[in-house]
């Protein structure tokens, strides 16, 4: 009797390839890999660098060579994402996207589902364009400050920003990092790169599915962790933390300065004013002796608040409550504001007292938010993590300086943003000229990514020495660390032997049910390392499945691309989930609630619209 061709070709290839010495290490250094990446004993990049290492040293079994194993350094991807980086930065400095979002904020107003609208819409569409993580980066001033003015909890618009800045990076090729490493892998097993508008038409599908949840039900699963113009002192709870005290006649403290006072005393404490004779005349850090009859304004726990009172000879002032419009009086310079540690920070790990964080910044830490726990003691000796907020008393010449610094977010607009705002118009045409070159294929998106570099120079929207500030350069060395990896998995037959096993779900499943199996796992993947990562390590495996079964391998190739930037679930997955995480005063399972649905129905969304498009 004849046999179906399909149930042939299956038949023919079922069966699993020898498992091989070289295909057993590179399992181990995969398996040592994703263990660094889930226990983060380093930083990611960190681990990508000595997954090259290891691969190189161990290159006869990994059977890859030294140049292939530094190769990811000039692999086209790297180099595209780095010049993407650069010309989104130009982008960043001339304020452009803030002026969009202050003009829908207009349209906004103070209605709630307008917000949410203009929210998704000035996240979405540019972020299609521009890399998705400075889009969120310029828009939480904008943003928060929207929320402040309409009466509306941040926590209802900073998660759907995140997530419409990730579904908006399916619009093009340059919409995010995954896209254009997805692209090279592609380009290099299957001779297909992607064009720039290869998969609009489904990421105009993901987009609008996005949409229409979080305003249909996205919005009522967040929670209002941060109640509508709510006071930072209540925010913070720190209505116990901060008091006024007087200086007492046979005060210690007398003849001192506040730095002095502070620096010499083993309690942690800080003086946030000093009121003498009813005049504020001093900020913190002064050199101005403290006297007898001084109201100092500290931010002390209450057993450090008795110590103080007992060994400094302080008095605890008469109704010493002190609230946040006290410590930010019109009229007066310091006021109260939020700064997000981003993943490229440089105070990462670093505490504030190592890195001298109130005389490098002139500012005072009054808390630290991680997540939903909030610290308000002992932060001077706490190592700071990316994702963390902290609660800061500063002048606006400071917040001024902190908005221009790589090393902080400020959540909130500030008074005299150095934008060069005259230059917008041209960054946006250098912007726009890049895609459209790449676009009609005058050139390669490398070469007209590097364009738009030289461009931008060239007409001082970016100084050379800004170019440096600009690069998330852990993003660089992980892509480029971990794609020796994908090579790896390649050449010894590792994906081939992984392809073959998930090919095996075929006895029972429809392609198309093999197709949601990938994005499936791609997504979990994408949770324990990085959207990046995931790519690099699944595309090699899911096209050597798409060959064993019989399907499309493009599909296979679309299905990881579009997983891979499909993190709603935790705030670890994807960066621009961890960027609002704290100014949201969000819990870590907000996260599941809000975005576990959004999974599960663009999941179907997405395979569906693969199987329609280019079919299976």
């Amino acid at each position: 009797m004849d046999v179906p061709a399909p149930f042939v070709l299956w038949q023919a290839t079922s069966e699993l390839p020898p498992i091989t010495p070289e295909i057993v290490v590179v399992f181990a250094v995969a398996a040592v890999a994703l263990l660094l990446f889930v226990t983060e004993w380093f930083p990611p990049d960190v681990t990508a660098i000595i997954v090259m290492f290891v691969l190189i040293v161990l290159g006869p079994w990994t059977q890859i060579s030294t140049e292939e194993g530094i190769s990811g350094f000039s692999n086209d991807a790297t180099i595209t994402v780095l010049a993407m980086l650069i010309l989104s930065s130009g982008i960043t400095r001339t304020g452009a996207v803030q002026r969009l979002g202050e003009r829908l904020s207009a349209f906004a107003g103070a209605d709630e589902r307008r917000q949410l609208l203009a929210t998704l819409a000035v996240a979405g569409v540019p972020s299609g364009f521009i890399n998705n993580t400075p889009i969120v980066t310029m828009l939480m001033p904008v943003i928060s400050d929207l929320a402040e003015q309409g009466n509306t909890s941040p926590s209802k618009l900073l998660i759907p920003l995140s997530y419409a800045s990730m579904v908006g990076g399916m619009l093009t090729l340059v919409g995010t990092s995954t896209n254009l490493v997805a692209s090279q892998v592609s380009a290099r097993l299957l001779g297909h790169p992607f064009s720039m508008f290869e998969f609009t038409q489904l990421g105009v599908l993901v987009f609008v599915t996005g949409t229409l949840y979080l305003v249909a039900v996205g919005t009522r699963l967040i929670p209002e962790r941060v109640k509508p113009n709510e006071d930072f002192v209540e925010e913070y709870e720190l209505e116990g933390y901060l008091t006024e005290v007087v200086v007492d006649a046979d005060s210690p403290m007398i003849g001192r300065t506040i730095e002095e006072a502070i620096g010499e005393s083993p309690f942690d404490f800080d003086v946030l004013r000093l009121i003498r004779d009813g005049d504020t005349v001093v900020e913190p850090g002064s050199k101005l002796e403290i006297r007898a009859g001084d109201l100092l304004v500290v931010r002390v726990g209450l057993d450090t608040l008795r110590r103080l009172i007992v060994t400094e000879g302080l008095s605890v002032a008469p109704a010493a409550t002190v609230t946040e419009e006290e410590l930010s009086r019109d009229g007066e310079e310091r006021t109260i504001a939020e700064l997000v540690v981003p993943s490229w920070s440089a105070l990462v790990d670093q505490t504030l007292s190592t890195a001298a964080f109130h005389d490098r910044y002139d500012a005072t830490v009054l808390a630290l938010r991680r997540g939903g726990d909030i610290l308000r003691e002992r932060m001077e000796r706490t190592p700071l993590e990316s994702g963390d907020t902290l609660l800061v008393q500063a002048t606006s010449d400071t917040l001024n300086r902190l908005a221009t610094n790589r090393d902080f977010i400020v959540v909130q607009e500030v008074s005299d943003p150095d934008y060069r705002t005259s230059k917008a118009p041209l960054a946006v045409a250098i912007v726009l000229a890049v895609v459209a070159v790449a676009a009609i294929g005058a050139t390669d998106i490398l070469v007209a990514a590097l364009g738009g570099v030289v461009a931008m120079i060239l007409v001082g929207i970016t100084k050379p020495h800004e170019i440096y500030d600009a690069v998330e350069w852990n993003v660089i060395f992980l892509i480029a660390g971990l794609i020796p990896l994908g090579i790896a998995f390649e050449q010894t037959g590792a994906a081939a032997l992984l392809g073959a096993v998930v090919a095996m779900s075929a006895d029972f499943l429809p392609a198309i049910g093999v197709l949601w199996v990938f994005y499936v796992m791609t997504t979990l993947v994408t949770a324990l390392v990085s959207n990046s990562a995931s790519v690099i390590l699944m595309l090699p495996i899911a096209i050597e499945t798409a060959n064993r079964v019989g399907s499309e391998p493009f599909s296979f190739v679309l299905a990881v691309t579009f997983a891979a930037s499909a993190d709603f679930m935790t705030p670890i997955g994807y960066q621009t989930n961890l960027l609002v995480y704290g100014p949201g005063g969000y819990k870590f399972t907000d996260y599941f609630r809000i975005g576990a649905p959004l999974q599960v129905i663009l999941s179907v969304v997405t395979v569906l619209g693969i199987a329609f498009f280019w079919g299976v």
